[in-house]
């Protein structure tokens, strides 16, 4: 089956240019390309395309706006080309929010390697939201009890003893918001991996932190203190590892070479955990694209650590917890609505041993 994609930007080389890398693949056809919302909107009565690339700001309405009215009239996948600004990482984290399924930023074509490259993530991209369309008009299943309030009553050797490593990709950002926003501030400290972009981390640790009871920050590396109650996220640019030492558990970040096409990289990140931190771990795995993670959360549940994946009815998509739990990884499945009530649950129970 072809999918069909119309391409929305105000700008006619980015048209042209998408058009020319999303149309290299036999399986995608890029049936049309609107230079502002309300030329798509028409576009898409007579085109009836799968999925649609929206461009994050444009002329006429912006982005956010149309991609509102779309979600409620005519529920449709969409990728947003976002530009690699702050303003551009805060509007896109708005747009999937708002039910957009994936990003990508706009190209720096460089090179011809870059630009290959970026083809590939784009069309990858797209299959994977065409995947999810059969999804769009079913409400997201609602959340437990807010549980930020309870407060966790966990004993001083648990926080500074025990750490949770979780890992994301496509779908992430508001799978990990979904997470962290349920669990209340006394908590170990959580190390984060989700595939984005440098200019994006910063923009989302701090919407995280807002939304949330925890701390939540983008890890900064060289010895780092992990504390509890503080969420560390990885930046975009770099591996986030942790280490043991003198009883304190410590962060790092290196630009070594990318790890499953990526960095930061899940499988880096739950290595050194599994490597480190061992039983004293709790390992969770998101929605996402591809394998990445799943070998490092094996790791994890080898070296005595719990380990939850995310389960497919929940996902936007099903693949890093798919490809966990079909290598043995994953020692229980929950819907994404429960895993903060798991994770609780879990802590609980290594507190009383």
């Amino acid at each position: 089956m072809t999918i069909k994609v119309l391409i929305v930007d105000d700008s006619a080389l980015m048209r042209a240019l998408l058009t020319q890398v999303i149309g290299n693949a036999p399986d995608i056809e890029v049936v049309g390309a609107a230079p502002d919302p309300l030329a798509a909107r028409e576009m898409i009565k007579t085109l009836n395309p799968d999925v649609l690339t929206l461009d994050v700001e444009m002329p006429k309405m912006d982005g956010i706006e149309f991609l509102g009215r779309l979600m409620r009239l005519r529920p449709m996948p969409v990728v947003m080309i976002s530009s690699l600004t702050a303003r551009g990482s805060e509007v896109t984290l708005q747009a999937l929010e708002a039910g957009a399924i994936d990003f990508v930023a706009k190209p720096r074509a460089d090179s011809d390697a870059a630009l290959l490259a970026y083809g590939d993530e784009v069309r990858d991209k797209i299959r994977a939201a065409f995947g999810t369309r059969g999804r769009l008009a079913t409400p997201r299943p609602e959340a437990p009890i807010r549980l930020a309030n309870a407060g966790g009553g966990f004993s001083q050797r648990l926080l500074t003893s025990h750490l949770i490593a979780i890992g994301a990709s496509t779908g992430g950002t508001e799978a990990i918001k979904d997470v962290l926003t349920l669990l209340p501030a006394e908590m170990p400290p959580i190390v984060m991996v989700q595939h984005m972009p440098e200019t994006f981390t910063a923009s989302f640790a701090k919407r995280l932190d807002s939304l949330s009871a925890l701390h939540v920050v983008e890890a900064q590396g060289g010895g780092e203190r992990l504390r509890p109650g503080t969420a560390y996220l990885a930046p975009g640019h770099s591996h986030l590892r942790v280490r043991r030492q003198g009883g304190m558990l410590l962060a790092d970040l290196d630009k070594s070479e990318l790890r499953n096409r990526h960095r930061p990289s899940v499988d880096v990140l739950f290595d050194s955990v599994a490597e480190q931190v061992g039983r004293d771990a709790t390992g969770i795995i998101l929605t996402g694209m591809g394998k990445d993670g799943a070998q490092g959360m094996l790791k994890m549940r080898n070296a005595g650590a719990w380990t939850i994946g995310q389960d497919q009815d929940s996902c936007v998509v099903y693949g890093m917890p798919r490809e966990a739990a079909q290598v043995g990884a994953v020692a229980e499945v929950a819907p994404l609505g429960q895993i903060s009530v798991r994770l609780l649950e879990r802590l609980r129970k290594c507190e009383r041993g």
